[in-house]
């Protein structure tokens, strides 16, 4: 039997194209693959969809050969059966297959696609709202003009008009300015949200990016990475692309890539500003040397790879003025003024830990938390005073007072200790009668010979022991000599920070004991500088692309370095070491005066 297949097409015109083609065998197969014998590109359609065979009574048998059925005569159906002498459509998709018997005896199988709800709107076509809205054109321009008026016109225009507001970073003396949220890109930081009321504190001249002076004008202590000369110097070259890019930007008011808004983004939502990534820092640190041929830093670029050992700073002279930072891969030896053995306190079984038992303040053998306390910020630690965290076992107590309490003697200046000394009674005896008096001045019935005389020389030699060796003093501390020749002490000298360019807060690590960092209970001397070094650190943190796990923390740049200066680390403008070198005592001093009176 022979099938003649019609497909009719439209063209962009609507113009009809009807195509014929006769396919003599008895059944043919319909869907999307090309195999088929009539083809549909339509995805709604199977790769096989449909069968048609012809029965032997002259019908054609219809049924579907995949899991979709098919529409025949308007029902949904997965089998059925045509008569091409009455006709039937079948429906595939988009695709419409009307069946029917032709004059020459052949069964057509035509071909039409339709478009999705053709026809029903025909009874409402003359109720649509075209015909009486402007054109589309037309309402292009209205919703342009409106736009142009509502975003722009109106919040430049109340921009200009209104009271200039003037820069204050609390956003007190704002103006409204209408309609001027379609210029926002976001919500301010958490830091600046109180200026989204004042643009102007940010943003002092229209359509110009933000300049470096304006954050300056507010953040005045923020101190620079490194001078400005110096800091473009060891950038590295621009790529062709951010050369192109950062010269457009340039041409429009924005600062080149060392401004501010160049790292610091704002309108980024009430968060708070990310501290850079590891290749913020290691872009310019990694070789900073080849371009920086003067600078003493070493290049780095990963913690857990490529870091330069510590170098803490301290005194290597006793009585220095200023420290000095360590030499690369040397051991230094600090001259801080001090007898100090830790061993000998941090011993459990030693008689120091006995007496810290026997003792209310402590009742138990000695620990590093009995001396260093921590400062508010967590970051270093207090000053150690004598009479807090050592006067519990090193006792000043010089003997009782009138009142029946217990007298001793100051610390922290020689000059204390000599006034001290010289008030302390000796027993004066009763004075010698007028009948034997000596010759000459003291010898006179007014200026009879007492005792008293002898105590200023008694006080020189109570503070000559004192401050020499084997002395009490010198339990702790380290003899000398003054400009005058008298006995002193060496003046003691420890910085406030040791590790003067990174950050690091105890707190953080208050679950490890100090002795895992600090080799503080096998250190027989204080000129032992008990400071970890790079490996100690590295037992727990590596690179920012380190794996974490329990013990190994990913340690980028920013855990222990600021970009801006003073920022958590030390600074040469900061406050200086608290132990000052004594200035030389006066001829006027009371250990001169001691001095003079010596026999």
């Amino acid at each position: 039997m022979a099938f003649l297949i019609r497909t009719i097409d439209f063209t962009a015109a609507g113009r009809e194209i009807i195509r014929d083609r006769v396919v003599d065998q008895a059944s043919l197969t319909i869907g999307r693959a090309a195999e088929c014998d009539i083809h549909l590109p339509d995805l709604a359609v199977e790769q096989r969809h449909v069968r048609i065979d012809l029965a032997g009574d002259g019908t054609l048998s219809v049924a579907a050969l995949g899991t979709l059925g098919f529409a025949l005569d308007g029902r949904a159906v997965n089998q059925g059966s045509v008569d091409p002498r009455t006709g039937g459509e079948i429906a595939l998709g988009a695709a419409r297959l009307a069946i029917a018997r032709e004059d020459d005896g052949k069964t057509s199988i035509t071909i039409r696609q339709i478009v999705a709800d053709e026809g029903k709107g025909d009874a409402l076509r003359g109720f649509a709202l075209a015909s009486v809205l402007p054109s589309k054109r037309a309402m292009s321009w209205v919703l342009a003009g409106a736009i142009l008026l509502l975003l722009l016109l109106v919040p430049v225009a109340s921009h200009l008009l209104r009271t200039p507001a003037k820069p204050d970073p609390t956003g007190k003396t704002a103006g409204t300015v209408l309609m001027d949220s379609a210029w926002t890109s976001g919500e301010l930081s958490l830091k600046h949200h109180t200026l989204e009321n004042n643009c102007e504190s940010c943003h002092v001249n229209a359509f110009e990016s933000v300049q470096d002076e304006t954050c300056v004008s507010c953040h005045k202590d923020t101190g620079d990475h490194a001078p400005m000369g110096r800091l473009d110097k060891g950038s590295p070259a621009l790529s062709p692309g951010d050369a192109v890019q950062w010269k457009i930007a340039e041409g429009f008011g924005k600062e080149g890539p060392l401004g501010c808004v160049s790292c610091h983004s704002e309108h980024e939502g009430p968060v708070r500003t990310a501290a850079g990534g590891e290749a913020f820092c290691s872009d310019c640190h990694k070789t900073l040397d080849t371009r920086l041929t003067d600078t003493a830093l070493a290049n780095a670029h990963d913690f857990g790879k490529a870091h330069p050992q510590f170098r803490p700073i301290y005194f290597a002279s006793f009585g220095a003025a200023k420290p000095v930072r360590a030499a690369p891969g040397g051991k230094p030896v600090e001259r801080s003024g001090l007898k100090f053995p830790h061993d000998v306190h941090m011993n459990a079984r030693g008689g120091a830990a006995r007496m810290a038992i026997s003792l209310p303040q402590y009742g138990n053998p000695l620990e590093c938390k009995d001396c260093h306390s921590l400062t508010p910020d967590r970051i270093g630690f207090k000053e150690v005073k004598m009479e807090d965290a050592c006067e519990g076992c090193h006792s000043l107590v010089s003997g009782r007072t009138a009142g029946g309490g217990f007298s001793k003697l100051r610390h922290g200046d020689v000059k204390d200790l000599a006034e001290d000394l010289a008030r302390i009674s000796t027993g004066p005896r009763s004075p010698v009668g007028p009948a034997r008096q000596r010759p000459g001045q003291l010898g006179s019935a007014a200026t009879p010979y007492r005792a008293d005389f002898g105590r200023p020389v008694r006080a020189y030699i109570g503070l000559s022991n004192a401050l020499s060796v084997g002395g009490v003093c010198t339990e702790c501390h380290l003899p000398t000599t003054g400009p005058t020749g008298q006995a002193d002490l060496m003046p003691v000298n420890l910085p406030d920070r040791f590790l003067s360019s990174g950050y690091f807060n105890h707190e953080a690590h208050k679950k490890e004991k100090c002795t895992d960092c600090h080799a503080a209970d096998t250190s027989r001397v204080a000129s032992d500088l008990l400071i970890p070094d790079l490996k100690s650190c590295r037992e727990c943190h590596l690179g920012a692309a380190a794996v974490k796990t329990k013990k190994i923390v990913p340690s980028d740049c920013a855990m222990c370095h600021a970009y801006h200066l003073p920022a958590g680390q030390w600074s040469p403008k900061g406050a200086a070491p608290h132990y000052k070198p004594p200035p030389p005592p006066a001829k006027t001093t009371v250990a001169a005066k001691l001095a003079q009176a010596k026999p």
